[in-house]
């Protein structure tokens, strides 16, 4: 992925991410729907509810780390963590501000408090979430949570999060990738 910084960077970024929907969209790991599918979702449910600009990228860009992974469906076959918040919050720093990056880095983090905190959320994730769960970590501990209760986005990687658990219906009507990465434009570093 390219950094940003002027018009024709800007529109490389925009670009990079439209090649990886391009060449990974369709893919599907253990869900009912496609990424770009899971992607527009979430957007769409974070922009129902009213969220900020950045949040709603986030929710559709929270995945990307998927698609940068050089084989994240062989890992998660083979029982390991892909880390894909971890890398897609790396390249989404390189172009957007902290209020995008850091709910991505943390929507991993989120469902792992959501399981310590929330005694029936276990319950309500798909089976594939429930299968990465353990390669993530499992349940936070106490200590755990009370630490990323401290840190900065930690409210919206949560919303980020119910919003990532709701977007796995097939065929749900959602706007064009399109209509978020003219939202993206608008929220780019230079």
């Amino acid at each position: 992925m390219t950094p940003c910084g002027d018009t024709e960077g800007d529109e490389n970024c925009i670009a990079a991410i439209e090649a990886l929907f391009k060449a990974y969209g369709s893919l599907r790991y253990g869900e009912e729907v496609t990424q770009l599918e899971h992607a527009l979702q979430c957007g769409f449910l974070a922009q129902e509810s009213g969220a900020a600009p950045a949040l709603i990228l986030a929710a559709v860009l929270h995945d990307i780390g998927h698609m940068l992974h050089p084989d994240a469906a062989a890992a998660v076959a083979a029982d390991q963590n892909d880390a894909h918040e971890r890398l897609g919050a790396q390249a989404l720093s390189k172009w957007f501000g902290r209020s995008v990056s850091e709910p991505v880095r943390l929507h991993v983090q989120a469902k792992r408090w959501l399981c310590l905190r929330h005694q029936d959320y276990w319950e309500q994730l798909s089976p594939q979430s429930k299968r990465t769960l353990e390669l993530q970590g499992g349940a936070m501990t106490a200590p755990e949570a009370d630490e990323f209760e401290r840190l900065p986005y930690s409210r919206e990687a949560l919303q980020l999060r119910r919003w990532d658990d709701l977007a796995k219906r097939a065929d749900h009507p959602t706007p064009s990738l399109s209509h978020y990465l003219g939202l993206a434009r608008g929220l780019l570093q230079s």
